[in-house]
C-alpha cells in the first residue's frame, strides 16, 4: 500500500503561525484576534498592515518575509492593538486628522503598550519613545517636521499601517474592539490577581469557554455581510441560564440584541460561526413579527430550513450534527417552506431547533437578566440598516456570493411595509371592473339649465352593466369574530367600492350555514348590515353558493372575511381573505391574505 503524502509545512509559515497563536493565548489581545490574518503580498517592505472596513478590521501579512516566532508575535500584536485603540478614528489618537503625522503618533502609542507588555521580539531597532502625551505629539510634529528615527515605525515600512477610508468605518466597529479590548486587559488583571493569590491557572478551559467570543469576532473582522449584526450583539454564555430554560445549544432574543448560547454545548468555532450566524438572521431579518398568525413553533422551523440552507451555501462555518436542512427546500422562502410542513404537522412537530425538541430558538421574551437600558434604539432600523449595508459592502468588496433569496429578504426588509388596506385596494383595482358610463341624448344633462340653446347629453351608468361590475363577501358570522375586526373590514369594503363606482354587493353571511343577503348598497355594508348567525364556523357552503349563483358574474371576485378559526376552503375564482393581524389559516391559501391591523 502506498504511503500516504502528508502536507508539509515550511519552516517560516510554522513560525508564523507559532507567532499568531502566542498572541491569540495573550489575556490582553485573546478577545481581538478573532479572524486569523491573510496573506497580502502587495509590499516587500511590509510586515503587517491593518485594513479598516465599515464593519470590522482585516490583518493583512507579507508571506514572503522571514522571522522567528518571536518577531511575528510583535507584529500581530501591534497590528492588533491598532485595531483595538480604533486608529483608523484619527480623535482616538489626539491627532486631529489622519496624516503620516497621525500614522507615526499612533505607532509610538502602541510601540509604547508593546514595550510595557513585553509580547514578542521588535524585528527591527527601536529607538528611545517620547512622553505619552500624544496630542502635544502631534502637534509638534506637524510644527517641526516626524524625527527621521520615528519614520518607518510601525509594521508597514514606510507605508502607513492603517489603511483604508475614515468615512466608511462604521462606529458600532470601533466600540465592539473597544470592547474586546476592555475584556481583555480585565482578563491580564484577573491572571495577574490569581498568580498572585496563587490559585491554578486553567489556560485550556478558559480558551475552551472563549471559542463562541472567538466566532462572533469573526463576523467584525472577516465576514461583512454579517459584520454590523454581530457588533451589536451581546453573548449570554450561562449553563444554568440555559438549563433552567431548556436552550440545548443556543437561542436568541431580537428585542434586547442578545444571543444565549450553551457553554455545554460541545461545538468547535466552525460550528460556533454557522450557529451565531443562524441566530442573528434570525433577528436581523424580523422572523418573531413575521410570523402573522402562524403557528409559532413550525414557523420557526420553516425559517431555521431556509436559513441553513442560505449558510451551507455560502459556507459560513459548519453545519453541526442534526441540525434543519433539506436540499428539496433550497430556493424557497420561508412562507412557502411554512406552507408545506404545515400540511404535516405531527411529523414536524417532532423537529428539533437549535434550542431543543418542540422549541423554537427564537424568544418572545428576554430571559430574566441584569442588563442595562437600551437607551430608545429603534430595533427595526438598526437590523434593517445592519444588513442592508452589510450586503453593500460585501458586495463591493468582493467576500464572495450571496443566495439570491437571502438578497431578496435583505432588499425587502429595506423597503416599507405596505398597511393592509393600501393593499386591499389594489386588490380591488386589479379585481373589481369598474361600471363604464354611457351619455344619451334621452336624459339631459345637469349643466342643460345653465346653456338651454345647446344639447347636452346626459351620463348614466346603464342596470345590466352596473350588475357585472361587483363583488361577492363571505363573512363569517361565527361567535370568535371580534366587532373591531368587522368595522375595520366592511368600512375599507364600503370606501373602496364607492371609489370603483360599485353600487352593490353580493353578500353572504356563514356560521353553520350561508344565509344570503343578496346585493347590498355599499353604504349598507358599512352601517346597516347586522350580523344573524353566531353558530360554528363552516365557510364551504357559503363559498360554493356564491360560485353557482345565477345572478352572480362568472367572474366576480369574493372577499373572504374571517378570523382564520375555519376549515380549509376551495375556492375556484379570484379571491383574497381579510383576517386579524395576530391570525393566521390553518391551510396554504389560494389568493392574498391581508391582515387588518
Amino acid at each position: 500500500m502506498a504511503k500516504k503524502k502528508t502536507q508539509r509545512v515550511s519552516p517560516a509559515a510554522a513560525n508564523r503561525e507559532a507567532g499568531w497563536q502566542q498572541v491569540a493565548t495573550t489575556p490582553l489581545l485573546r478577545q481581538l484576534a478573532g479572524g486569523g490574518p491573510r496573506a497580502d503580498s502587495s509590499g516587500d517592505a511590509m510586515w503587517a498592515r491593518v485594513e479598516f472596513g465599515r464593519y470590522g478590521a482585516q490583518i493583512l501579512y507579507n508571506p514572503d518575509r522571514l522571522a522567528t516566532p518571536g518577531q511575528w508575535a510583535w507584529v500581530f500584536a501591534h497590528a492588533l492593538l491598532h485595531i483595538g485603540l480604533n486608529h483608523s478614528d484619527p480623535a482616538t489618537s489626539g491627532a486631529l486628522r489622519r496624516d503620516m503625522v497621525h500614522h507615526a503618533v499612533s505607532c509610538v502609542a502602541v510601540d509604547r503598550l508593546l514595550d510595557a507588555l513585553k509580547v514578542g521580539t521588535c524585528p527591527f531597532p527601536m529607538p528611545d519613545l517620547p512622553a505619552p502625551d500624544e496630542l502635544a505629539l502631534a502637534r509638534a510634529w506637524r510644527r517641526d517636521g516626524i524625527p527621521p528615527e520615528f519614520l518607518g515605525l510601525g509594521t508597514a515600512g514606510p507605508a502607513p499601517d492603517i489603511v483604508g477610508e475614515v468615512e466608511t468605518v462604521d462606529s458600532r466597529a470601533g466600540q465592539y474592539h473597544a470592547r474586546a479590548l476592555a475584556v481583555g486587559l480585565s482578563d491580564a488583571v484577573t491572571k495577574v490577581v490569581d498568580r498572585a493569590a496563587g490559585v491554578a491557572d486553567d489556560s485550556a478551559a478558559k480558551n475552551a469557554k472563549k471559542v463562541w467570543d472567538v466566532a462572533l469576532g469573526w463576523f467584525v473582522s472577516s465576514f461583512p455581510l454579517l459584520g454590523g449584526l454581530a457588533s451589536g450583539f451581546r453573548l449570554v454564555a450561562d449553563a444554568e441560564i440555559c438549563r433552567a430554560n431548556d436552550i440545548d445549544v443556543a437561542a436568541v432574543d431580537p428585542t434586547v440584541a442578545e444571543i444565549y448560547v450553551n457553554p455545554n454545548a460541545g461545538l468547535n468555532q466552525a460550528e460556533w460561526r454557522f450557529v451565531l450566524a443562524h441566530e442573528m438572521l434570525h433577528a436581523g431579518l424580523r422572523h418573531g413579527q413575521r410570523a402573522m398568525g402562524r403557528d409559532p413553533y413550525l414557523w420557526n422551523v420553516a425559517c431555521d430550513y431556509v436559513i441553513n440552507g442560505w449558510l451551507v451555501e455560502m459556507h459560513v462555518g459548519d453545519l453541526p450534527e442534526g441540525l434543519l436542512f433539506d436540499l428539496e427546500l433550497s430556493g424557497l422562502s420561508a412562507e412557502a417552506v411554512y406552507d408545506r410542513i404545515a400540511n404535516d404537522v405531527r411529523r414536524f412537530r417532532k423537529l428539533a431547533t437549535l434550542r431543543g425538541k418542540a422549541l423554537g430558538d427564537i424568544l418572545g421574551e428576554p430571559l430574566p437578566l441584569p442588563r442595562e437600558a437600551l437607551g430608545g434604539i429603534d430595533l427595526d432600523e438598526f437590523y434593517r440598516r445592519a444588513l442592508t449595508t452589510g450586503l453593500a459592502y460585501h458586495d463591493s468588496s468582493g467576500r464572495g456570493l450571496v443566495p439570491a433569496g437571502l438578497v431578496e429578504e435583505i432588499r425587502v426588509i429595506d423597503q416599507p411595509p405596505i398597511s393592509w388596506d393600501v393593499a386591499l385596494a389594489r386588490w380591488f383595482e386589479a379585481h373589481v371592473r369598474s361600471p363604464e358610463p354611457v351619455r344619451s341624448y334621452s336624459r339631459p344633462s345637469r349643466r342643460q339649465a345653465s346653456t338651454p340653446g345647446i344639447p347636452r347629453p346626459g351620463r348614466y351608468f346603464p342596470t345590466a352593466a352596473t350588475l357585472e361590475c361587483t363583488f361577492g363577501v363571505v363573512l363569517d358570522t361565527s361567535g370568535s369574530m371580534s366587532g373591531p375586526l368587522l368595522g375595520k373590514a366592511l368600512g375599507a369594503i364600503a370606501a373602496y367600492a364607492r371609489a370603483k363606482d360599485v353600487p352593490a354587493a353580493r353578500v353572504v353571511y356563514c356560521d353553520a350555514a350561508p344565509h344570503d343577503a343578496g346585493y347590498l348598497p355599499v353604504d349598507d355594508i358599512a352601517g346597516v348590515v347586522t350580523v344573524t348567525g353566531r353558530g360554528g364556523t363552516v365557510l364551504q357552503p357559503a363559498v360554493r353558493f356564491l360560485e353557482r349563483a345565477a345572478d352572480f358574474p362568472a367572474d366576480g371576485p369574493i372577499l373572504i372575511i374571517t378570523d382564520g378559526q375555519c376549515d380549509p376552503l376551495r375556492v375556484h375564482r379570484d379571491h383574497a381573505y381579510l383576517i386579524p393581524a395576530h391570525a393566521g389559516l390553518p391551510f396554504a391559501p389560494g389568493g392574498p391574505v391581508f391582515r387588518v391591523v
